[in-house]
């Protein structure tokens, strides 16, 4: 019995289609998957920086390195929407955002602020770079942030996640892969269309 999909912005095929159709070739997809997730480490580096919502030493967890600030919300959003998609990959992915989280606090504690802020903007830099010429050089294509940069950046780490669980048989719900694969070749054929339309402009 196939598991019903989720609706709207937590609709699972829809998202990975869409995703999808801008990562088709191998090595695109080899070098998002060792840049994305140090993406996300980094960004939560950087937004180390930022002021805490709430005093850390009146939370008093481990020294007040762990606190209540912006790089909490940024992967409590992530988390939050990756479970609503599917409860058991969602959930490792939950994992991997907080474990994120709590490292980048970790690391930034022990370099300081400053330097984690500039260690954050060089990785991000560099993670970034790697994967816009991964898409000229392998795709031949821009990528899905062009076109929806909101939904790339929270799409991304997931799709790769479940990419590397698709290698070990894991499906969300049965039938999962062969839909979105079907609905893949849809959003290609949209792409293709929407840039001939720009070439003809």
């Amino acid at each position: 019995m196939m598991m019903s999909k989720g609706i709207g912005m937590f609709d699972l095929e829809k998202h990975y289609s869409f995703y999808g159709a801008y990562h088709t070739n191998p090595m695109n997809v080899l070098v998002h998957t060792l840049l994305v997730w140090p993406n996300v480490f980094a960004a939560l580096l950087f937004l180390y920086a930022a002021p805490p919502i709430l005093d850390p030493s009146k939370l008093g967890l481990f020294g007040g390195v762990l606190r209540l600030d912006v790089g909490l919300i940024h992967a409590l959003i992530h988390a939050i929407l990756y479970v609503r998609m599917d409860k058991k990959s969602g959930a490792l992915a939950a994992l991997l955002c907080f474990s994120c989280w709590v490292g980048s606090s970790f690391l930034a504690a022990q370099i300081g602020v400053s330097l984690a802020m500039k260690v954050g903007v060089a990785a991000q830099v560099v993670c970034w770079a790697g994967q816009f010429l991964a898409h000229g050089l392998f795709e031949k294509r821009s990528p899905g942030m062009e076109d929806n940069t909101v939904h790339a950046y929270l799409m991304g780490p997931f799709y790769l996640l479940l990419q590397v669980l698709q290698f070990v048989g894991y499906e969300p719900y049965p039938g999962f892969n062969k839909r979105v694969d079907s609905q893949i070749e849809v959003e290609i054929k949209k792409c293709t269309e929407k840039q001939q339309l720009k070439k003809v402009k």
